[in-house]
């Protein structure tokens, strides 16, 4: 039984047009394998970033922590300071100060 279009045998195939059909799809085909392994590639690479972030994160995190147990034992420090006598916290809020503009100048000499 006949067909229409397709006509008799394989031989026709490429008169009615479905050879171009197969090879265009072929082609597309070969254009989207190429754009799923780049996004394939990318979204590797962003998982990377991802966990590489992450743990930079957690790092701060305990950098943070840490620096937070020293600033509340400083000052827990200069709480203690403060009911003791006016000249001994006069005294020592001076080479507080003293210090820090030491370490200034040393910084912006450096820099």
């Amino acid at each position: 039984m006949r067909r229409a279009g397709l006509g008799e045998g394989p031989g026709n195939y490429v008169a009615s047009g479905y050879s171009a059909y197969e090879e265009e799809n072929e082609h597309l085909q070969e254009g989207l394998r190429a754009k799923v392994s780049a996004l394939k590639h990318l979204s590797i690479d962003i998982g990377t970033e991802v966990k590489y972030q992450n743990k930079m994160l957690e790092e701060m995190d305990s950098d943070f922590d840490s620096t937070g147990g020293l600033l509340s034992a400083t000052i827990g420090r200069v709480k203690q300071l403060s009911r003791g006598s006016q000249t001994k916290l006069l005294c020592y809020m001076l080479l507080f100060c003293l210090f820090v503009f030491i370490v200034l100048y040393w910084f912006i000499r450096l820099g």
